[in-house]
């Protein structure tokens, strides 16, 4: 077994096992899927692939403690108690975390590293934001008193991306487990390593059984099970707007609750008068970092005609110079994507650039060499001269591809910006401050920026408009979700109303 991974929980055999009902189990029928470094394509283990079987299983887990093994009559106090415990134990085995994520998704390791302690910090607010007030009293005609109350949902089935593995259980559990509810935690089927070893790390710091179950195996089959069971009572996803959809259908079977984190295809606006080192910079960060697997990266770079050229020059010049390479390579500055299938989807949008006319600039194909024959790599990839309807300007891509477009006036710039069926995030820069303002309120977009890009706190809300999803995630929103609102009418005259005759 890989040095990485001797914390995890695994089989005779060295499968990793799932935690369903405080129990590190393997699947029911046997089946297990290998799991691939994607900087170098070796396999690094096998991982149960659970059935609905498992799925089954879980879900009853959760229930029961919801219903009927009193955890959501636990006080604040307690819940807070055990985040903040957890969060330190996150903390405490952070360099092996962030290992795990580099080893599965293929970040860097210092973009893994963010992430761990961004988990810590998740899992520490929702401690502290537990025992906050969250209802509300109102002045009523006497004799009657009027409050509201927010309750936990109850059963809630999670579902996270490979992107962001580890950060986005926290994203999840964090709100979820402070606001009393339960949990199926269903990570991607690419990445569930982080999430395991999270489970131990949940085990270890005493949350009763059933409270969460980490579910592995096929994302389709589960995640549509988990969405389609009258037992679970919210479905809870991040990922892509077309799983959303399926999503969506299958929760319409017992109108559970749902919250969608979906695709973008983001605008970075770059006024003529911007900083113009700084928006350079994080035109690269926005769309580069983490290979683009983004799902807010700054994907469309929407910069003014009169700035275009020397714009570009130097993005691409500033573009060649990234380090591609491993991610366990202190040196490299983009890793790979997270799989060989993912890299052809990739390299199919660059051809489909190219087959519409746009013109390549830089990138567009694998880092020569052995690294570029072994891992999933791709060179950093800069398209100019597109159009509006081009699929690359349309369509999530998922990757390390820029589109650039340009505009003449500021509303032009809207235009172009809000001219796709996405709406997760935007920036503007411009060292106009009423400009920038006047740019950023006609954004149809959940998450903006001026003069930065791709800033998150644990503290404020994430989500988007349009297709790009349904409800927010962090902050007190985030709380909220995983919330049911309950109206209280007390009457304090108990008496009859005489209302009909005796």
């Amino acid at each position: 077994m890989n040095e990485r991974l001797q914390n995890l929980k695994a089989a005779a055999d060295g499968t990793f096992l799932m935690y369903i009902d405080g129990e590190w189990v393997p699947s029911s029928n046997g089946k297990t899927r290998e799991l691939k470094n994607p900087a170098n394509g070796e396999t690094v283990g096998s991982v149960a692939a659970g059935t609905r079987e498992d799925a089954e299983r879980a879900i009853r887990a959760a229930r029961r403690a919801f219903d009927e093994e009193g955890w959501p009559e636990t006080t604040a106090q307690e819940r807070a108690k055990l985040l903040f415990q957890l969060a330190d134990e996150i903390e405490a085995n952070g360099p092996e975390l962030a290992a795990m994520e580099t080893l599965s998704c293929g970040k860097p390791l210092r973009e893994a590293e963010y992430d761990v302690a961004d988990a810590a910090g998740c899992f520490r607010y929702y401690a502290g934001l537990a025992t906050k007030p969250g209802g509300q009293t109102f002045e009523v005609p006497a004799p009657s008193q009027s409050f509201v109350v927010r309750e936990p949902v109850g059963v809630c089935g999670q579902v996270v991306p490979w992107n962001f593995p580890l950060l986005m259980c926290a994203w999840k559990l964090g709100p979820a487990l402070a606001a009393g509810n339960v949990s199926v935690l269903k990570p991607a089927t690419l990445t569930p390593l982080s999430a395991l070893r999270l489970g131990t790390l949940i085990e270890k710091t005493g949350f009763p059984k059933g409270v969460v179950n980490i579910l592995t195996g096929p994302g389709a089959e589960l995640g549509q099970y988990l969405a389609e069971s009258p037992l679970v009572d919210m479905i809870a996803l991040t990922g892509g707007t077309d799983t959303g959809r399926q999503i969506m259908h299958a929760a319409a079977g017992n109108i559970k609750k749902i919250a969608l984190e979906l695709g973008g295809k983001s605008p970075n606006i770059v006024f003529a008068d911007a900083d113009f080192e700084t928006a350079v910079d994080y035109a690269l960060f926005g769309i580069f970092v983490n290979s683009g697997q983004v799902c807010s990266a700054g994907s469309r770079l929407i910069v003014e005609e009169s700035l275009h050229d020397r714009f570009v020059e130097r993005l691409v010049e500033r573009a060649k110079q990234i380090r591609v390479g491993d991610g366990f390579d202190p040196e490299t500055e983009m890793g790979p994507l997270v799989s060989a299938q993912h890299l052809q989807t990739v390299e199919g949008y660059i051809r489909t650039g190219l087959e519409e006319g746009a013109r390549l600039l830089c990138g567009g194909k694998r880092p020569e060499g052995e690294l570029g024959s072994r891992g999933n790599y791709l060179l950093p990839t800069i398209f100019t001269n597109t159009r509006p309807e081009m699929r690359i300007v349309q369509e999530e891509i998922f990757g390390p591809v820029l589109v650039v477009q340009t505009f003449t006036n500021e509303q032009e710039a809207i235009r172009l910006a809000n001219d796709v069926v996405y709406g997760l995030a935007g920036a503007v820069f411009t060292t106009d401050v009423a400009k920038a303002h006047r740019v950023i309120k006609k954004l149809r977009a959940g998450i903006t920026w001026i003069n930065t890009y791709h800033p998150t706190y644990n503290e404020a809300p994430w989500g988007g408009y349009k297709q790009s999803g349904i409800g927010r995630e962090l902050g007190t929103f985030g709380l909220e979700e995983y919330t049911e609102v309950k109206q209280i009418n007390v009457n304090l005259a108990v008496e009859p109303t005489g209302w009909f005759r005796n």
